[in-house]
């Protein structure tokens, strides 16, 4: 059975992007997305790991994954699965939710992985058939904000930022703050546990206890991340894959794929089509 996946991207929308996939044997390994993950399922299931637990969900079911949440997929049954999905940011959502919670700083949250809402699916699939026509900007704006505002007022709740962080917490995110800022950057274990004042081994063991992934798996990451913003402003493969600190193509390749289910040069054809 023979497996596709393409991104579209919609300047019209801020640069949303939206994945049409169909998977047999493609594996993702653990990995995060800058934007929520907010998708239907249209063929076959698929079986995901979230928040530390196993999920499944068949056709016609949403998958709803928060931004930056560490999350797996692979098919649930022999035929594969078929979704599509859409990667809103945190900015994007910001400006929807600003009228629906009463106060400031907060980030929806969504607590259910899986929704089964049959009414709010077809809303979604048509959502999707909107947004690959052509034009029709006010109508696709119209349909994305008011789908998006009816899924945050049924299934999100209001997480805000905790005010203070614990001490090993607190440590964890300036590593993170340290890393972001310069994910091309060859970091070392010890170097990053000295920068937060813990010794090696209680840096790695606290870095996977609150990140859900061990410091180097994380950097990869934060460095996709920022290849995928290189890569819609013109860079080659080439020079992103140097500008992000892979040691070469094919290592930035294989975890590009692993990641979004596309190559990157995949990811360039779909990105220049619009």
């Amino acid at each position: 059975m023979q497996e596709r996946a393409h991104f579209l991207h919609f300047r019209e929308l801020g640069g949303l992007e939206l994945l049409k996939a169909r998977y047999h044997h493609t594996q993702f390994s653990k990995h995060v997305h800058e934007g929520y993950c907010i998708a239907v399922i249209e063929e076959g299931a698929q079986s995901f790991l979230r928040t530390g637990h196993q999920h499944f969900a068949p056709k016609d079911s949403i998958i709803l994954v928060n931004a930056d949440e560490i999350h797996t997929g692979s098919a649930a049954v022999e035929t594969g699965w078929g979704y599509r999905a859409i990667y809103p940011t945190p900015e994007m959502i910001a400006e929807i939710t600003q009228d629906i919670f009463p106060y400031k700083n907060v980030s929806p949250w969504f607590p259910q992985a899986v929704v089964q809402d049959p009414g709010l699916a077809q809303q979604l699939v048509l959502l999707f058939n909107i947004l690959e026509q052509p034009e029709n900007t006010l109508l696709k704006e119209s349909l994305y904000i008011s789908t998006l505002t009816q899924i945050i007022r049924l299934y999100a709740r209001s997480r805000p930022e905790p005010v203070l962080l614990p001490k090993a917490e607190s440590k964890i995110q300036l590593a993170k703050d340290l890393m972001l800022a310069e994910p091309e950057h060859d970091f070392s274990l010890n170097g990053l546990a000295e920068q937060v004042g813990l010794s090696p081994w209680h840096f790695l063991r606290e870095f996977k206890r609150t990140v859900g992934l061990p410091p180097h798996s994380w950097l990869i990451q934060i460095r996709l991340h920022k290849a995928q913003r290189l890569l819609k402003q013109g860079h080659s493969i080439a020079l992103t894959a140097q500008y992000c600190g892979f040691s070469d193509q094919s290592h930035f390749n294989r975890h590009f794929k692993r990641s979004l289910g596309v190559t990157p040069l995949q990811y360039l054809q779909h990105l220049s089509q619009r």
